[in-house]
């Protein structure tokens, strides 16, 4: 993870070394929260891209591996129970560490038959799922299962699977919003307040750091700083911030 309050003082510092004004706890945190799921969703483009790409026979530089280290710390599971037909997936799920997360992208699907075995479904589009229904070569059975995606819901195919067995799934979650807590010093000042986050006080307490992989710290910076040039109407920071991240970005996919 990347330390809330390092990334903050970093800004602050280069701000404010430049002269270029302020950034308040408050314009961070909104910055922050939205500067962490760009990064995030580029991730998926990006090892979409690479999968087209040789890549080397070396771990630590190959790029597939390393992009898919940092979706890891968001990849969890979870079992889903069968209702009216299907199986929801709420958008907020219980995970299997009892953790209630934000559900994002579904990845393997599997059910435990009647042997012990874990079998993985395969998914399909509407049209082979009702073809599934019919007898002959395409139709579904307890060895081949296949589901069906739509609705942030799954229907199973063959069905007796729906009443005997429960579903699991393994899925990418969202990361949670970082924050930078703070309290008012005497002289009205803010201090960055390094206890852990606790929604449960009045008003909640504590700070939350950035969910993503430590190498992303100084790509969090750039592209917070960019923000700031808006905030603070310094078009300059802007261009300069926007055009390391560019090079940043392109140097990572030549």
């Amino acid at each position: 993870m990347v330390n809330v309050n390092t990334v903050y003082q970093t800004v602050l510092l280069i701000l404010n070394k430049e002269q270029r004004g302020y950034m308040t706890p408050q314009e961070f945190n909104s910055v922050a929260a939205q500067t962490q799921l760009q990064i995030f969703e580029q991730y998926f483009d990006d090892i979409n891209q690479q999968l087209r790409v040789p890549q080397a026979d070396v771990d630590y530089a190959d790029r597939q591996m390393n992009i898919d280290e940092k979706i890891s710390i968001f990849k969890t599971s979870a079992s889903l129970p069968y209702q009216n037909n299907f199986y929801p997936i709420a958008q907020i799920i219980t995970d299997s560490l009892g953790n209630n997360v934000e559900f994002y992208r579904l990845g393997v699907v599997t059910y435990q038959n009647e042997f012990g075995k874990i079998c993985e479904l395969e998914r399909v589009n509407r049209t082979d799922f009702y073809n599934s229904q019919s007898t002959g070569l395409l139709k579904a059975t307890s060895e081949y299962p296949i589901y069906l995606y739509e609705g942030e819901k799954l229907f199973v195919s063959p069905s007796d699977i729906n009443t005997s067995n429960v579903i699991s799934i393994d899925f990418v979650r969202k990361p949670v919003s970082p924050l930078w807590g703070f309290t008012v010093g005497t002289r009205g000042q803010y201090v960055y307040d390094s206890s852990a986050y606790d929604s449960s006080s009045n008003p909640p307490t504590g700070s939350i750091n950035f969910e993503l992989h430590t190498s992303e710290q100084t790509n969090l910076i750039l592209r917070i700083l960019a923000y700031a040039g808006v905030i603070i109407k310094d078009q300059s920071i802007v261009q300069v911030a926007t055009q390391q991240v560019m090079q940043d970005e392109a140097n990572a996919k030549s």
